[in-house]
């Protein structure tokens, strides 16, 4: 349980003032024990501090042209396509709160935003400022607050009014939680903000919820030809528990989601020259080709690891309409074509690469090239 969870709003607003008391204001070197607030959060303070700001300045929330937002929006597509839906979601949830979401891109601008309070709502100017397509709300140009807090730590964070650095944010209570896209870099973060609310930490497991919920929706509309669904054996499915693992053509990973990562401990962002099938998994890529064709239930798949992972592949589309291995034309690629009839041979040959290498006239070692590497014959 987080402190702020845990501390009474009272001792928690004396514990935030403390600490701002002994970090920003300079009346001690540190906090004492008893005074609580997030490491990341101070952080920002100090980096706040370090660039020449004080607490007393005013922040300002600079216009947005419709064609500023237009950019951003267009620039944001997926990510906003993939959004939309969990951010509506989200909007039922907490509607009797007043707090509402916003989502921005890597650099903390905001590229959509939920349902705002109405203009009744004596909090609905706090939230216009901040609750409109392009504006810049990164720790740069606002100080801390969950936005620019989440996508420096890159980990979910809380924050309750006095916790921000500028006094006039200070109004603010807001959960973020930072965005990874198909291939692990963070492409922004989801933020769910209140105008002078009660705390609401729970609020922030919210948000990582929601935001893995987008996360999982970009992999499965990453196009590719499989797409691989996995979980431990015995452990129930669930967006958090569940791997999603995307596979082209020739076995190499294309995306994958936060799941899938820890799964099989490969950070894709790691693999500049590119992860492939078969330096995870110990069998043959043709068998998980099969197993979707047949539309297989569950698959155990040993890993090189040595551990063992329950498996769902599916066959995958493609952003030429859904057709796997489509050239730009719509038509299939020569290249697939034969993948696929050199795949066709093994199965018919039952996994024996050396009967399938002979009904095709070609060597052992071109089937295993072109089927499992997809690298050119060399002619």
């Amino acid at each position: 349980m987080s402190a702020s969870a845990a501390t009474p709003p009272i001792e928690r607003s004396l514990a935030i003032a403390q600490a701002r008391r002994e970090l920003i204001e300079g009346d001690g070197p540190r906090p004492r024990a008893g005074v609580r607030v997030d490491p990341g959060i101070t952080r920002s303070w100090q980096r706040c501090l370090e660039a020449g700001r004080r607490p007393q300045q005013r922040v300002s929330f600079d216009p947005v042209s419709r064609s500023t937002s237009r950019d951003v929006t267009e620039c944001n597509k997926a990510l906003v396509s993939a959004a939309r839906p969990v951010i509506e979601r989200l909007s039922r949830a907490i509607a009797d709160t007043r707090y509402f979401a916003i989502l921005t891109d890597a650099r903390g601008i905001v590229v959509d935003v939920g349902t705002l309070p109405d203009g009744t709502d004596p909090a609905a100017r706090y939230a216009r400022d901040i609750g409109r397509i392009g504006v810049d709300l990164s720790e740069n140009a606002i100080g801390t607050s969950a936005i620019g807090t989440a996508l420096a730590e890159q980990e979910s964070v809380w924050l309750h009014r006095g916790e921000h650095f500028f006094d006039d944010t200070s109004v603010y209570s807001c959960a973020g939680a930072p965005l990874f896209g198909p291939r692990g870099d963070c492409i922004g973060m989801l933020d769910l903000t209140g105008v002078q609310v009660v705390e609401r930490p729970e609020l922030r497991h919210l948000a990582t919820l929601s935001a893995r919920s987008i996360e999982n929706l970009l992999v499965q509309r990453e196009p590719c030809e499989l797409l691989m669904r996995l979980l431990w054996p015995g452990c129930p499915s669930s967006e958090t528990t569940e791997g999603l693992l995307c596979i082209d053509a020739a076995g190499h990973v294309t995306g994958a989601n936060a799941a899938a990562r820890q799964m099989l401990h490969q950070p894709l962002a790691c693999h500049a020259g590119g992860l492939h099938f078969n330096d995870l998994f110990a069998l043959p890529l043709h068998m998980m080709f099969d197993a979707a064709r047949r539309g297989d239930a569950m698959l155990e798949v040993p890993l090189w690891s040595g551990l063992r992972v329950q498996v769902r592949a599916q066959r995958g589309g493609s952003e030429l309409g859904g057709v796997p291995g489509a050239g730009a034309d719509g038509r299939p690629r020569l290249r697939d074509v034969e993948t696929a009839l050199i795949r066709k041979a093994v199965s018919e040959a039952r996994g024996n690469v050396a009967e399938a290498a002979r009904t095709l006239g070609i060597s052992r070692a071109t089937v295993y090239r072109k089927l499992w590497r997809g690298r050119p014959s060399g002619e």
